[in-house]
């Protein structure tokens, strides 16, 4: 259990707020989904946030079908009472969110059915739990969802393996017993893409002066190749030497076109003082010799997709304007100039990321709206949530022209705020069907 109590007590509530949404998500794809898992000997489940475990369960499918078993890849979202009655063999690849929440994916199946008591003594499962140690909940969902499996009396097939931060060793342990189970051993081993060698070739502190923790614009190119392509939305991983079997996750901020990768990375600071194992060596440790292992990692339910020719309101807080910025500026290059951005941060005078740019954005008809929110320039504190129902009206129209909304920044606080202003502006009905439609959707941390 977390220490922090209003910490947890905000993440509960993000969470009840999200049951409506994955559930009107679910309604909407379920008959989609149900030819999938027809005939299918194994379902290979994956309840997932950034893809990872979407990813994985499609691998682990593969690999079944390998053993010529009938196996399918399904989002949790799709697995229902009856269809959980009707299955004898399931793999689940269960990503944890936030505190120890379920993903976004996994809130109907965890408020609903995870709440009811069934008889699962038909079932044979594992679980395959994502996380990350330095949250207080290691890989809370995944582990609750293997406990409550068990306890309706289903029966594993091995013990659950939890991996931190995508750790090759538990993965490579989770491929072998997918492996037995199709009756193969030969499959060659699922490996991320290699890190590459990247030097900093530019570095600015964005924020001088502020009474927040120091951000920098960091800026990269690759050591001896090509610049590799990536899209608006997805993510640098960055593989720090003081800790490199277990890398970091950034938005990338910038295109391709642009020919250097950008980052914003937040200075964190341990409860020692010590600066943190990523961050430090982006930030600060890192000279123009060093080396810096990064990778790329497609995020696609943050790329702009089928919304690319929508109207698009961008809303965040701190480091979030990274992926905002990248969708902003993919959209700009493309010509769309139909474009709301609000953001929020501390202090005007010194946290006004990317001012310039921001402004002449705006200045050029680029943007079609620029809304800020400095939470400490006044006696009263005022968010980024504030500044949107004050925009209730334009937001009403912005979405009735067919606009998207996303959303990116810090899960506590912003993320839940945000949520609770597009539900009492828009009502929760709409705000459900703009989710199930894809037109609503989320990159925070």
């Amino acid at each position: 259990m977390t220490t922090e109590p209003l910490r947890l007590a905000g993440a509960l509530a993000l969470s009840l707020g999200w049951l409506g949404l994955s559930f009107t998500m679910w309604r909407t794809h379920r008959n989609s989904t149900a030819l999938d898992v027809k005939g299918a000997d194994w379902l290979v489940v994956h309840a997932s946030q950034t893809g990872s475990a979407e990813g994985l369960a499609k691998r682990s499918a593969e690999l079944l079908a390998t053993g010529g078993l009938a196996a399918r890849a399904v989002c949790i979202s799709a697995l229902d009472r009856d269809r959980l009655a009707s299955a004898t063999r399931v793999l689940f690849i269960a990503s944890t969110y936030g505190e120890g929440d379920a993903p976004d994916t996994a809130a109907q199946f965890a408020g609903r059915l995870m709440a009811a008591g069934l008889d699962l003594s038909h079932l044979h499962y594992a679980v395959l739990a994502l996380g990350d140690r330095n949250y207080a909940n290691y890989c809370g969902f995944g582990r609750a969802l293997d406990a409550w499996l068990a306890q309706q009396g289903a029966t594993r097939l091995f013990d659950r393996i939890d991996v931190d931060r995508g750790d090759a060793k538990a993965l490579a342990e989770w491929q072998h017993h997918v492996g037995r189970l199709a009756g193969t051993d030969d499959a060659p081993d699922w490996d991320a893409p290699a890190y590459g060698n990247w030097r900093i070739v530019a570095r600015t502190l964005e924020n001088p002066g502020s009474a927040g923790a120091p951000l920098y614009r960091v800026a990269l190119e690759p050591v001896g190749g090509a610049l590799p392509e990536w899209e608006a939305g997805d993510l640098a991983q960055v593989s720090p030497p003081a800790d490199p079997g277990h890398p970091r996750e950034y938005s990338i901020a910038s295109l391709p076109m642009e020919g250097r990768l950008e980052l914003l990375v937040r200075l964190q600071r341990r409860e020692d003082g010590s600066a943190g194992a990523a961050s430090g060596w982006l930030c600060a440790q890192a000279a123009a010799a060093d080396l810096v292992r990064l990778r790329l990692r497609a995020h696609e339910r943050f790329r702009l997709g089928a919304n690319a020719q929508r109207p698009l309101v961008a809303i965040g807080n701190g480091s979030g304007l990274a992926g905002l910025r990248g969708l902003l500026k993919a959209r700009i290059a493309a010509g769309r100039m139909d474009n709301w951005l609000l953001f929020g941060e501390r202090n005007q005078i010194h946290d006004f990321l990317l001012r310039d740019e921001l402004q002449a954005w705006r200045d050029g008809g680029r943007l079609a709206h620029l809304d800020l929110a400095f939470s400490r320039d006044q006696a009263e504190r005022r968010y980024v949530q504030d500044v949107l129902r004050d925009r209730a009206d334009r937001l009403r129209e912005w979405v009735e022209r067919g606009a998207a909304i996303y959303v990116c920044g810090s899960l506590q606080g912003m993320a839940g705020g945000v949520h609770e202003a597009l539900q009492a502006i828009l009502g929760a009905p709409r705000l459900e069907q703009l989710a199930a439609e894809g037109r609503y959707r989320r990159d925070v941390y």
